[in-house]
Formats: structure tokens, C-alpha cells, sequence
């Protein structure tokens, strides 16, 4: 397609016609809008306050319904109705979410607004609607936005320009990461943990009284995050430290527990505080589907005693069990524990998306906090020039007090006058006119002079500031220390609530030796339908199926037994018997256990077993012989071995091997003319001409070769040395009355 800045001046399209370009650069155009939208606007929190804009909305509509700390409670659907129709046009729902989430104490360290009504809860349930709610400021949002009247930032018309909104608020404290932060974008991400703001304040400081401070000095007075949901953060210092310096990294995130004591030797586990961000009602299903598929066999209940505070209880099936050993097992398969992907990817200056490190975020905090007090004093600087001003007038009155009331009783243009007669400003003879009789009292006049000596000595500490670098910083200590006493550890709620300790080792447990060994007949149907019946049952009784579908394999087994499927795609997969489901239904789905795929059959199906020597071999008549410890697959997708179309896998046995082709053709040679592999082709078993091979069997030489025949009877070959020859032979034809099928059995 043709481009428009190639056309000729004449050709250009007029208002109203189609524009013809090319469609990789309109798609590239606009994607690129889209994402730096998405960045900027919507997912990626300000590193100098900590917000989105959605946040930033919320918090100042609030304000301006004047909905203070210490003030009433409004509707939220009043709150979300004011943030969407004057600051934010998006969706009440969204809008409401972002604001609940603020008003969650178990979602926000310093929670930023404060709800009255079901705000949710850690259990993972929603909020009321926004009809049923109410909500306020919190005194952590109020400082967030001290100096917005003080032009301590910019601000901009909102999105219809009728109103103006903050670029971004004032922040009293680093709120990046006292709160944290997390959101997608496009092509990046964030995920920002909270922190203890007594601890953040405390690096603040630090670093405004050394600026070059190392990233271990910071580590060392901010440990790590502090989550409003307690726990144990399981990380070594060097892990920390390393995460914080590059702005990357994973941290561990245990619940916290402890055993109490029952007497007579029983005891049970209880659980007081849960990871940040899991939900407890899923946590608890998690912990009862454990139980139920018997994964953790050692834990026999869990119970949720939680009323305000968090309280599981885990049974262990024995007083024997070690606490510590069932907590390890617990941590690796529940969300008792987590992994939080600490990534401090935040806008720098509100435009530049950067991955910072713990120092470049408090820096670009701290930078903001300097030029938040420049324009605030500066603010008011002008604010003392002007009352000044006023206050000079005001004096100048007084001292002709007796003339400047016949100039406003006799003059027909007193001000006119005034201002010729006595030098005043416009402002100074409005203030003078607009001066009610009550002022003239004598007392007034000592109070104007205090006044205009207090500010005379407050311009000059303000001026005094602005010209040295170090009074500036002295100052911002100074409000930053105040922050940390209404907020801090002294504060209610504002010690640290996550532990910070490494991992013990815990000696792994082994969880077969706690599976009830009982006796099971595993069934598997044509269509992959697998069960296992209790007890050893006959292998030939009739069972149900579903329509359609018959039997395939059925062997006897134990639970603590280990299944081996083999698949047609020469992949083995493991599957734990006590996982199979009862034999009262018809089953489940093999491939829903294993991730064999649809179009690989299932070709054998036996318990693993210590020790044992297996052959495999390919339809193309290759094959190997793999030990039992080869084949044990760690993962669902399980273990390739065999590469090819998979015919067999049968135990090694005796001392030779017959192979029959589709030819019918029968060979038999030493089995010690096999390799032992761990994984391959393999090597030639028999040469064909036509077609591949048919079966296998291990035999032992001196005993002969046995078949059944067309009437089930068993046939016994002894004189084989009409078919000994060399491995990858063509052997000769089968004997009379060889099963037509070309099978052994």
C-alpha cells in the first residue's frame, strides 16, 4: 500500500476522505500509544509517591469531599461517583476495587482509607457493593497529600478540563514502599513488597546524612519487607541484600506456626499468620484436598478456628510425626509457602519506566521531598510578602489615624488620595478601606506589629533555608522524623510484623513410608480409564465399563507401590498407585494424571520395581536393554527413553531373547548381545525386508521355546538351533503351529 508522505502535495486527501497507509506502521502507531498509556496511566506506580493514578484520583476526591481522618464517613458510591465523573471516566466497579483494596488491612501496611462496612476479608470474599459502605481518609493519606493547597506540586486539567487534578501528591513518606506496589503493563511488569516505614525513614535519613551510602549499609537498616500479614521471610542476608541492589529478585514467605500442647503427649500444629496475598479459604481446600488424595499421609486433619485473627489447625495421624518434618512437607506442595518476585520497576519522575534499586527508589523519593519543600516555601515566602504588605498599610494608619479618617469622611476619592499622600499600594488602601471600626482599638495596633515582626523573622529563616543546601535537608530530616513518630514503631500497629530468619534444615521425609500398604487390582480400560479395586481380585472377573469401552491391562499392586506407563512415544511416565481413584465408579482419565498425549497409545503398565532390567524396543526392530532406575520419571510430562514408535518394554530374563517379525520370521540370539543404555534408538534386534517387528520374549535356552497355540494349548519347542544366529540376522520362519498373530503369548 501506498504512503501518504510520499504523495504528491496535490494528492493529499481532503477533511473527510479515506487515508490510505501502510497497515504495519497504523498498527505499530497506535500499539505504541496503547502501551504507553497502559505504562504511564494506568499500571506502573510514581516512584515519589507511591500511587497509580486511579490511587491518586481516589485520595483527592476524597479530599475535596472533605472526608478527613477525624471527620464523618460518606457513601463509597458517592466517593466512586465524584473520582469517575470529575477525575477518572472508567468504570464504577474499577474504581470502587482500587478504593477497597486501599481500605484492606490485610492488603495495605499503612492502609490509606478507612472503611466502615465489609470491606472484605482474607478469606478471599468480595466487598459489600458501594451502597452498603462508607469511607474516610486515613491520617497516612492525609500526610500523603500535606501542601497540596501550598503549590508544593503541579497540577493539570482533568480529562474534560473542567477541574485540575495533582500530577502527583506531596508524600510525607515514602509510600512506594511502605505499601508496595504491584500491576502488569505492556511488556513489563511491577511487584513492589511493603515495608516498615519506622525502617524506611530511618534509610531516609541515612542517606540524606551520607549520599553515597553503600547498598549493605541500607540492607542493614532496612532487613527486608514487612508484610501486613506477618510470616517468615526465609532468605539469607546475601539474597536480600542482592535483590535490593539490583531491584530483582525472590524472596520466601512462610506462615507462621507453632505447636500446642493438648497433655498426654498430644499435640496439634497452629497456624497464626498466613503468606501475603494467599487467601485462607483456598489455603484450607488446598490443605483438605492433601488430605483427601492422601499426598501428605502424616497430616489426618485441618480444622479453621479463625474469628479475627488467624488460626488453623493441623492434626498430625500420630503423636510420632516430627513437627518440624511435617511442616517441611506441608511447605512444599501448599501455599503455606510462597515466593514473592520482588521487582521494583517503577516511573521515574513520572515518565521513565526503571527497574530501581532500594537506594534509587529512596533517592528519587527523597529528591521529590527537596522539591516539595522549595515550592512550599517559596509558597510562602509570597504568602508573608503579601500579609506584609497589608500589615505595613495597617501601620502606616495607625500612626495617622486622625487623617485618614477625615480623607474617608470629606474626600470624594479617598483612595486616590491616600496612596498620593502617604505612598500606599492599591493593596495597602484596599485593606486600609476594608478595615472595620472594632480594628482601630489600640490593642490591635501592638497585635499588628507582633505579627509583622513574627513574619519578618520567619521570611528571613525561610530565606536563610533556601540559600543553604544543607538547612534544606536538615529540614526534610526533620519532617521525616515527625512522620516517623505518628507512623513508627512507637505508633499503634507500627512494629514489624514479619520475621526475618533463614531456613533450618529439615531432614526430608519420606513419604512412602508413611502410605498404608494395602493390596490394590489396578485397571486400566481400552479408552485409558484407569482404577484401583481394594484387594487382589481376579484378574478375569467382569467389570463395568462404559459404553463403548472394554478391558486392556490389569495387574495386581500395592499403594505404596510406583505405576510405570510407557507410552507409544517412548516416553515413561510415573504415577503413585495410592493416586489412583477407588473402583466403585469407572475411573478416570489416564491422561489427565500423566501428560501423555492423545495421539500416544499406552503400550505397557506394570509396577516398578528395584533392580530389574527391562528391554524396550521400537515397531522399527530397535531396541536396548535400561535398568529400573533409569526409567523413574520426577514430572508429569514424564521421561523419554526409547527414541522412536515403542512396541514393548518386557523384564529381562534367562539368557537369550526371540524376536519375531511381522514376516514371521524368528530369531533368537544371546541377550548379552544387548547394550545397556539409559536412553537412545538402540540397536538393530532383527533385519527385516518387509514390514517391522511383531514381539519379544526373554527365554531361557535349556528350557526351550513355549507359545500358545489356535486351541490354547502350550507348545514346546526344545531343538531352537534351527533359529540361534547373530543379533540383526533375518532369522528363519517361525515353527509349525506359531500363533498366526506372530505373538509368544
Amino acid at each position: 500500500m501506498s504512503d501518504d508522505t510520499n504523495r504528491p502535495k496535490d494528492d493529499q486527501p481532503e477533511d473527510g476522505q479515506n487515508v490510505t497507509e501502510q497497515l504495519s506502521r497504523a498498527i505499530g502507531e497506535r500499539y505504541l500509544t496503547y502501551a504507553l498509556s497502559t505504562i504511564m496511566n494506568r499500571a506502573l506506580p510514581d516512584a515519589r509517591d507511591g500511587l497509580k493514578p486511579v490511587h491518586r484520583r481516589i485520595l483527592f476526591a476524597m479530599r475535596e469531599l472533605r472526608l478527613s481522618s477525624g471527620g464523618a464517613f460518606r457513601k463509597s458510591a458517592k466517593i466512586s461517583g465524584d473520582v469517575m465523573g470529575n477525575y477518572h471516566p472508567h468504570g464504577d466497579g474499577a474504581i470502587y476495587d482500587a478504593m477497597a483494596r486501599l481500605a484492606q488491612p490485610f492488603v495495605m501496611r499503612y492502609p490509606l482509607v478507612d472503611g466502615q462496612g465489609n470491606f472484605g476479608n482474607i478469606d478471599g470474599d468480595n466487598p459489600a457493593a458501594s451502597r452498603y459502605t462508607e469511607a474516610r481518609l486515613t491520617a497516612a493519606a492525609e500526610a500523603l497529600m500535606e501542601g497540596l493547597a501550598e503549590n508544593a506540586v503541579d497540577f493539570r486539567p482533568n480529562y474534560d478540563g473542567t477541574l485540575e487534578e495533582p500530577v502527583v501528591l506531596p508524600a510525607a513518606f515514602p509510600n512506594l514502599l511502605c505499601n508496595g506496589a504491584s500491576g502488569i503493563a505492556v511488556g513489563m511488569a511491577t511487584n513492589i513488597p511493603p515495608h516498615n516505614l519506622h525502617e524506611i525513614v530511618d534509610a531516609c535519613l541515612h542517606l540524606i546524612k551520607s549520599p553515597d551510602a553503600r547498598d549493605e549499609t541500607l540492607v542493614s537498616i532496612v532487613p527486608g519487607p514487612d508484610f501486613p500479614t506477618g510470616g517468615v521471610l526465609v532468605e539469607t542476608r546475601d539474597v536480600i541484600a542482592e535483590a535490593y541492589r539490583t531491584g530483582r529478585g525472590s524472596l520466601r514467605l512462610r506462615a507462621r506456626w507453632a505447636v500446642e500442647d493438648l497433655g498426654r503427649g498430644q499435640w496439634q500444629i497452629v497456624v497464626t499468620e498466613i503468606p501475603y496475598q494467599v487467601q485462607k479459604s483456598k489455603l484450607i481446600e488446598r490443605l483438605a484436598e492433601l488430605i483427601q488424595l492422601k499426598k501428605v499421609p502424616i497430616l489426618a486433619d485441618v480444622r479453621d478456628e479463625s474469628a479475627e485473627d488467624v488460626r488453623i489447625v493441623l492434626e498430625p495421624r500420630t503423636r510420632a510425626v516430627d513437627a518440624d518434618q511435617l511442616m517441611a512437607a506441608l511447605f512444599r506442595v501448599s501455599d503455606l509457602e510462597v515466593r514473592f518476585g520482588l521487582n521494583m520497576n517503577v516511573l521515574i519522575d513520572g515518565r521513565v519506566p526503571k527497574v530501581c534499586s532500594l537506594k534509587e527508589v529512596l533517592r528519587a523519593f527523597l529528591d521529590h521531598r527537596r522539591d516539595v519543600l522549595l515550592r512550599r516555601s517559596n509558597h510562602r515566602l509570597d504568602k508573608i510578602a503579601a500579609r506584609l504588605e497589608v500589615l505595613e498599610g495597617y501601620m502606616i494608619a495607625f500612626l495617622n489615624l486622625d487623617r485618614v479618617i477625615e480623607i474617608i469622611r470629606y474626600e470624594d476619592d479617598p483612595k486616590g488620595v491616600m496612596m498620593a499622600e502617604f505612598g500606599l499600594s492599591d493593596v495597602q488602601v484596599e485593606a486600609i478601606l476594608n478595615m472595620r471600626l472594632r480594628a482601630l482599638r489600640r490593642l490591635e495596633e501592638i497585635e499588628l506589629k507582633a505579627e509583622h515582626a513574627a513574619l519578618t523573622e520567619e521570611r528571613a529563616a525561610l530565606q536563610a533555608m533556601l540559600a543553604d543546601e544543607g538547612a534544606q535537608w536538615a529540614r526534610i530530616a526533620e519532617q521525616l522524623r515527625e512522620v516517623r513518630g505518628q507512623f513508627g514503631k512507637s505508633a499503634p500497629g507500627g512494629q514489624r510484623r514479619t520475621e526475618i530468619s533463614e531456613a533450618g534444615e529439615v531432614a526430608p521425609i519420606d513419604m512412602d513410608s508413611m502410605i498404608e500398604r494395602e493390596p490394590v487390582t489396578v485397571i486400566l480400560s481400552k479408552m485409558g480409564w484407569i482404577r484401583a479395586m481394594k484387594g487382589h481380585q481376579p484378574l478375569d472377573a467382569e467389570l463395568k465399563f462404559r459404553d463403548g469401552d472394554g478391558p486392556f491391562m490389569a495387574f495386581h499392586a500395592e499403594t505404596t507401590d510406583k505405576l510405570m506407563i510407557l507410552g507409544a512415544n517412548g516416553r515413561f511416565y510415573t504415577l503413585p498407585a495410592n493416586n489412583l481413584p477407588g473402583g466403585r465408579g469407572m475411573g478416570e482419565p489416564l491422561r489427565l494424571m500423566v501428560d501423555l498425549p492423545n495421539d500416544a497409545a499406552v503400550i505397557d503398565m506394570f509396577a516398578w520395581r528395584d533392580g530389574v532390567k527391562y528391554l524396550v524396543a521400537s515397531r522399527a526392530g530397535d531396541g536396548f536393554i535400561v535398568n529400573s532406575a533409569d526409567i523413574l520419571a520426577q514430572t508429569r510430562s514424564g521421561k523419554q527413553i526409547l527414541n522412536g514408535e515403542a512396541l514393548l518394554c518386557r523384564v529381562i530374563s534367562g539368557d537369550h531373547l526371540a524376536v519375531v517379525g511381522d514376516n514371521r520370521k524368528l530369531l533368537i540370539f544371546p541377550l548379552d548381545e544387548l547394550p545397556e543404555m539409559v536412553r537412545g534408538k538402540g540397536v538393530r534386534l532383527q533385519k527385516f525386508k518387509d514390514g517391522g517387528l511383531a514381539d519379544a520374549a526373554c527365554i531361557t535356552l535349556a528350557q526351550g521355546l513355549s507359545w500358545r497355540d489356535p486351541a490354547g494349548r502350550t507348545r514346546t519347542e526344545t531343538d531352537l538351533s534351527e533359529w540361534l544366529g547373530k543379533r540383526a540376522t533375518a532369522g528363519r520362519m517361525a515353527p509349525r503351529g506359531f500363533p498366526r498373530d506372530n505373538k509368544f503369548n
